[in-house]
């Protein structure tokens, strides 16, 4: 299957994109959200959770955390949920 037909990416309109102007993430480090390379254990524990704290004030998290899983974003934190979540998200919505 060609790697296009995985991705449900929305429509490029700037309308569906403005949302992310007011997002909390914007002008804070992006590898907070993204794990490095092997990271385990307490420091990922960590990182998570500062990235969580960003995302739990964010005005437009429920915009976040739906692009995040309507586009099959895998990696990272968006909305406030890790990559397991959103899987365990989309899970329980196939299974419905």
């Amino acid at each position: 299957m060609p790697a296009l037909k995985l991705l449900k990416l929305p429509p490029p309109v700037a309308e569906s994109w403005d949302w992310q102007m007011d997002a909390a993430c914007r002008d804070v480090d992006g590898a907070i959200f993204f794990h490095p390379d092997n990271e385990r254990g307490e420091p990922r524990e960590e990182r998570v959770a500062a990235a969580k704290r960003i995302c739990q004030v964010c005005p437009v998290r429920a915009q976040c955390s739906s692009y995040a899983l309507e586009s099959g974003e895998r990696y990272g934190v968006w909305g406030g949920m890790t990559e397991e979540e959103r899987k365990a998200t989309r899970r329980r919505r196939v299974v419905r």
